[in-house]
């Protein structure tokens, strides 16, 4: 049996190149223990000419943030009909605009913080204090804000003062021109890993995720000893039902493939509340998914090499 030839896309050049690296390097080794050929190529103008000359077996898209969940890369494949793992680009950009993936499981029936999203033109042309002090009228305090689209929680920062307001949503607009200001909610912050096997996709077990500053932020994400992980999570039987009842409908509702994750809060009232779902999840030595994978009894590489194949099988 000859083993397929991979291509590893990682790199690229959004604000979230460095982990995305990460990823790839990580998913590159844990294939290559697979036996398969592994290259592990950068997203950048030589990418279009890579793909037609060389033509892989399958690319597994290991990018974070811009290009590499907002649909783009995932186009480029889609035209040069090269096969590839992960979300298809249709399905990249529902999920990339947090507001309408929350909308979206809203409608369907589930939890999420309440929500409002604002571009920078409206707190300029309306007068910001006037806005910032609407947004804590109608959501209340403590809020979180974050960019509405992008990933890593790169400008997000929660606000419990309203004296804060103005500095956090400077901070926000630094990584995007929407922003988008979330109730915040205390609880039990977990991530739900989903992957699509022969019965369609599971969820694996939940990760629980305990920050040291109390905020799950860009820092706490992926500097080693700043946040405790507990895999399974520590909840009761009936939460983590419920939240793998919502990562698996968050993933057929956005219309994802192969693999996410969703993010979501188990509030003090027991309530599950979605956050957002990334439809190319981290991979590093601190991300959640490779702790889902390993507390399921399996590893990244039998699950990314059931992925290959799935999408070759898939493309013819």
């Amino acid at each position: 049996m000859v083993l397929p030839t991979v291509a590893v896309l990682a790199g690229g050049l959004s604000h979230e190149r460095d982990v995305s690296l990460r990823s790839g390097r990580r998913l590159s080794a844990a294939l290559r223990e697979q036996g398969l050929t592994v290259d592990e190529w950068d997203t950048d103008a030589s990418l279009l000419a890579r793909l037609r000359d060389e033509r892989p077996d399958a690319a597994v898209v290991a990018l974070h943030g811009g290009q590499g969940e907002n649909g783009s890369v995932q186009t480029i494949l889609e035209m040069l009909k090269v096969p590839f793992v992960g979300t298809s680009a249709q399905g990249c950009r529902r999920a990339w605009d947090k507001p309408t993936a929350k909308a979206l499981l809203a409608k369907a029936g589930f939890a999420t913080p309440g929500w409002v999203v604002l571009p920078h033109s409206t707190f300029r042309e309306l007068g910001a204090q006037g806005v910032l002090d609407a947004i804590v009228e109608y959501l209340g305090l403590p809020l979180i804000l974050k960019p509405d689209q992008g990933g890593s929680a790169l400008g997000a920062q929660v606000v419990r003062d309203a004296a804060e307001l103005p500095a956090a949503m400077v901070g926000c607009f630094a990584y995007g021109d929407t922003v988008l200001a979330e109730r915040f909610v205390d609880g039990i912050e977990v991530a739900v890993a989903v992957v699509e096997r022969d019965g369609g996709p599971q969820a694996l077990p939940a990760v629980e995720i305990v920050p040291e500053s109390g905020v799950y932020d860009y820092t706490a994400r992926y500097t080693a000893g700043l946040t405790d992980f507990f895999a399974p999570a520590r909840l009761s039987q009936d939460a983590a039902k419920a939240v793998g009842e919502l990562a698996v409908a968050a993933h057929r509702l956005l219309g994802l493939r192969d693999i996410s994750r969703t993010d979501a809060i188990v509030a003090t009232d027991g309530t599950v509340q979605f956050l957002e779902v990334n439809s190319s999840p981290g991979l590093t030595e601190t991300s959640t998914v490779p702790m889902a994978i390993e507390s399921s009894g399996t590893n990244l590489g039998a699950v990314f090499t059931d992925l290959v194949a799935r999408a070759i099988r898939r493309s013819a």
